[in-house]
Order: structure tokens, then sequence, then C-alpha cells
């Protein structure tokens, strides 16, 4: 069924029409035949090969639903983690700031445009925070056995202050990308106005 509706079936249909054509108007004689089935070669060689449909990817809001299913995955695992104060609240920020970037409304609309921010957010969620908190963990115990060494709570904050700072400038060029688009409408207003 796939060759029926392959554009060489289609043009060689139409060569072997062609060859009907000149078969009933007397042109091809005795080997009415052989310029039918010839006609309808040439026309399924010449016809261009078959395009494969591209491939049908999620859309960048299914991502984004799929980003918040893991981000309270991600809530749930570090409401059993013990940790320092001071990293504890650095943690929350982040989660605060992270679930607001995730929250459906209009940041996750003008999000769902940016490719490059969904990456940014999935790996944070999916990758840094975890990571993060999981080899805090694992340096502490650790840490035990050989004292004297650089605390990993010192590591932590810092990881924690780089990965709050990294998804500040994401949220900061959403504002600006929506700031952008009302300056661009207050123009195109002015403009009609005149």
């Amino acid at each position: 069924m796939r060759y029926v509706e392959s554009r060489k079936n289609l043009l060689g249909s139409v060569g072997g029409i062609v060859g009907l054509g000149l078969t009933f108007t007397g042109v091809a004689g005795a080997y009415w035949p052989v310029v039918v089935a010839g006609l309808y070669g040439a026309g399924a060689l010449i016809a261009p090969p078959e395009r494969p449909a591209p491939p049908d990817f999620p859309d960048l809001s299914a991502q984004l639903d799929e980003l918040r299913a893991d981000f309270e995955k991600l809530r749930a695992y570090l409401a059993d983690v013990e940790l320092p104060p001071a990293a504890s609240g650095r943690l929350t920020e982040l989660a605060e700031l992270l679930m607001a970037l995730l929250d459906p409304g209009w940041v996750s609309e003008v999000l769902a445009q940016d490719p490059e921010g969904i990456h940014m957010l999935s790996r944070l969620v999916r990758q840094d925070v975890p990571e993060a908190v999981d080899t805090f963990v694992r340096t502490r115990w650790w840490n035990r056995l050989a004292p004297g060494q650089e605390p990993p709570e010192r590591h932590l904050d810092r990881q924690l202050g780089l990965l709050q700072d990294e998804a500040s400038r994401l949220a900061t060029a959403l504002r600006e990308t929506e700031a952008r688009r009302q300056e661009t409408h207050t123009r195109y207003l002015e403009d009609r106005s005149k």
C-alpha cells in the first residue's frame, strides 16, 4: 500500500497513461505494451525519492510537565536529607525560585518558547541540585573518618550559591524577554496611531 501512494508509482502511472494515449492515437502501433511499460518505468525512475517523515518529538510544554514531576521527586528527596542550617536556607531559596519558574502560568508559557532555558532548568532539577546534595551527604560521612580537611558544608554552600545564581539569571532573562515584548507592543501601538 505504501508503494501505491509513493511518488515513483504516481509518476510512473502518469507515464503509463501517456503511453496509453499514444497507443490510442496510433503512434505506439504494435509495440504499445513496450511503450506503456517503458514510460511507466521511466516515470518511476525519474521520480524524486521519498522523504522520511521528521521525528515527532514532544513539544516543550510537555517537557515542562515532565520536569514538574521530576521537581516534585527532588523536593521529596530533599525533605529526607539533613542539611546544616545555612545550606538548608539557601536550598529553600533555590527550591522556591525553581518552583516559581516551573509554576503553570505566564512564566512557563515564556519558558516553553526557550529551549535553552528548559535545558538549563532541567539540568538544575535533574542533575546539579541532587548531585550537590548527594555529594555533600557522602563527603560528610567520609569527613568523619578523616577530620581536618575543608568542611563539606562550605562546598555545598558555594555550590548552592552558584546554582541559585544560574536560576536567577534564567529568571532575569525571562523577565527581559517579557519587557522587550511589552516595548515592542507599545511601539506597534504608537506606530499604528500615527
